[in-house]
Parts: C-alpha cells; sequence; structure tokens
C-alpha cells in the first residue's frame, strides 16, 4: 500500500502567511526525512481562514527542489480554471525537476465559488475538465496534436517540454459522483477517492462499479483506488483520539457550511443532496466521525484499520490527511506523521 500525506499548507488562526508556508515546508522536510512515500498537494482558492495553497505545480517544484525521493502528487487541480496547454507545460516541467516523481491529480472541486471568483460558471465545469484532460493526455504523448472542442481549439502543436515520464507522470482522477467512478473505469485511469460528504462503508458499491466498467473497457488489472482520509496517530489509543477531537469537529461543522452554502449557487444539480448532507455534517458527533469517516488511533489500530480497508475495498494507498481542520499543534502533526511513517508503514507495506 503506498502510503501519503495530504496537505493543505493551512493556516491557523493568527498565523501569517509567511508562517503558514515555512511550517508547511518543514513537514515537506519531515516527510522526506522519515521515508514516506508521496506528499499530496491540495488546489484551495480564496479561503484564507484556512490555507495558503492555491498554487500546487509552483509548490511541487520547491519541493523538488528540497527534496531527493518523495513523490510528489497534486490532490487535486482543479482542471476547469486551467488553460490546458500552459498546465500541460507546467506539470511537464515539475516532472523534469523532479526527475519523475510527480503524479499529477486531477479533479473539478466541488465549491461553485470558487468558480464564481474565477468568474466562470460552475455548470461548465464537467465539460470543461473533460476537454481539459483530454488535451493534456495527448500534448503529453503525441508529438504534435489537433484538438477541437467547445471551448478550446489546438491546430498541429508541439508541446516542450514532453514530460520526464513517458509518455506522462501518472494520472489520478477524483471520484466522487457515481457517474464519475464508471467514466473514469471505461478510461482506465486510476482514481482518488474519499469520504468528506459520505461515510467509508458507502464507497463500496460505486468501487464495484468502477472496477466493473474498467474490466467493460478491456484494460489490464482491476483499477487502482486511492484513498484521501483523516488520519491521526498516537502512541496510544486515548491519546490518538483526544489530541485531534477539537479539529476534526470543526472540520466538518466548515464542511457541513460549505456544502450548505454551495446548494444555493448557480450551476450545481445536486442541490438537495448538497443540502442534506450539509445539514448532517453540522449535526455529526464525534463517535460517528471516528466509525465512518477517520482512522484514529494507536500504530496497532491504523494498522488493523488499513488492513480491513485494503480487504473490503481494495485500496491501493491513502492519503492521510494528519490535520484534519487545521487546528492541530505543528509537533503534533509531525509526531504523528514520524508514528506513520515508523510504525504504520512497515504493517502494511
Amino acid at each position: 500500500m503506498e502510503i501519503g500525506i495530504f496537505h493543505e499548507f493551512g493556516r491557523r488562526r493568527g498565523q501569517s502567511e509567511a508562517h503558514a508556508f515555512g511550517e508547511a515546508f518543514d513537514l515537506v522536510d519531515a516527510a522526506e526525512r522519515f521515508g514516506l512515500d508521496a506528499v499530496w498537494l491540495a488546489e484551495i482558492h480564496v479561503a484564507p481562514e484556512r490555507s495558503v495553497l492555491s498554487a500546487p505545480l509552483n509548490i511541487a517544484t520547491a519541493i523538488a527542489c528540497r527534496t531527493e525521493r518523495v513523490k510528489i502528487g497534486i490532490a487535486v487541480q482543479v482542471l476547469p480554471l486551467c488553460h490546458p496547454l500552459r498546465l500541460a507545460e507546467e506539470a511537464a516541467t515539475v516532472d523534469h525537476i523532479s526527475r519523475g516523481r510527480l503524479i499529477f491529480g486531477a479533479g473539478r472541486s466541488g465549491l461553485p465559488r470558487t468558480y464564481e471568483a474565477y468568474g466562470l460558471p460552475y455548470g461548465e465545469s464537467r465539460e470543461r475538465f473533460n476537454e481539459t484532460l483530454e488535451i493534456l493526455r495527448h500534448a503529453w504523448s503525441d508529438e504534435r496534436f489537433s484538438y477541437r472542442g467547445n471551448y478550446y481549439k489546438f491546430d498541429n502543436v508541439c508541446l516542450v517540454p514532453k514530460p520526464y515520464q513517458r509518455p506522462h507522470p501518472p494520472i489520478r482522477v477524483a471520484a466522487n459522483s457515481d457517474d464519475t467512478f464508471v467514466a473514469m473505469g471505461r478510461l482506465g485511469l486510476p482514481i482518488l477517492v474519499a469520504v468528506r460528504r459520505g461515510t467509508l462503508e458507502e464507497l463500496a458499491p460505486n468501487l464495484r462499479a468502477y472496477r466493473a466498467a474498467w474490466q467493460a473497457g478491456g484494460h489490464p488489472g482491476e483499477g487502482e483506488v486511492y484513498l484521501r482520509v483523516p488520519v491521526f496517530v498516537g502512541e496510544r489509543d486515548a491519546e490518538a483520539r483526544a489530541v485531534p477531537e477539537e479539529s476534526i469537529m470543526y472540520f466538518y461543522r466548515y464542511l457541513g457550511e460549505r456544502l450548505a452554502d454551495s446548494a444555493t449557487r448557480a450551476g450545481v444539480s445536486d442541490a438537495v443532496d448538497r443540502a442534506a448532507r450539509g445539514q448532517r455534517l453540522q449535526n455529526i458527533t464525534y463517535e460517528e466521525a471516528l466509525r465512518d469517516k477517520v482512522i484514529v488511533g494507536s500504530p496497532a489500530t491504523v494498522v488493523d484499520r488499513l488492513k480491513g480497508l485494503q480487504r473490503d475495498l481494495g485500496i491501493d494507498g491513502i492519503l492521510a490527511e494528519l490535520n484534519c481542520g487545521g487546528l492541530l499543534a505543528a509537533e503534533d502533526v509531525t509526531r504523528s506523521l514520524e508514528l506513520l511513517c515508523a510504525e504504520v508503514m512497515p504493517g502494511v507495506h
């Protein structure tokens, strides 16, 4: 199992942006030092109370220059907000600077307010995502390519540089909606999944649909599934549950508010579902979160949970969100990372 961390470059209350960047890079350095498999970078816009990570490829370049071993994942690049040719060039450049350590995660984000800030209709997000993903694959793989879509048109373009990894960096696509699981299975693309809105148990039917579509598409194997999930590792179970409780509960209240708000925005097709899930998240208990949404405990407990998920869901790796909610002290997050690498990774690799 691949073990990575999901890193938001979080900004704690009262913290300056400069301090947030410094603290975030300290965690990256620790990940390299402790032997973590991958660091995954979020893309978060217009949320000063939460994160300074709005430019993940820029941060990926900085990480590539200060590390030698750890893989650098994007989780995820919001494709509809980008010009596809420029994005292809920049990602290929990062792939060279990192000497082939880039993993390219792609998605379209579920928060319409980001699109509003960029002046793009959220209702166009799915089609823009599909066009951009197709263009990226052609630009990276073909010596020259042409393309005609509703939003982009290219004629006999040669991308420079081509990626270091051939034909391109590994692509993993964020899957949240039922049709995305099926579509990515048909395309033969690995997926990134999460349970921020639902539960771990609710993933199973969609993963069965993904694997059925993968096989129907004639692809070898059964597909690849990588789970983003809040994780906190402590010396003992009681400590591990107590330390992140305030932060985790703050996050689900925050997410519930954002989901409820998104249900009122233009271009949203699942407004009723968003409103209902947002309300449930605002009323969730910590015991429910521990049972259905997060992995918290001693190293032995976390290993058991991960092995169970590997057995029941067939996951190939995790993106462990060590500071869900962003309220934890830096030393607590670093210690959790150290235990994850030293005690948990050997048990599930």
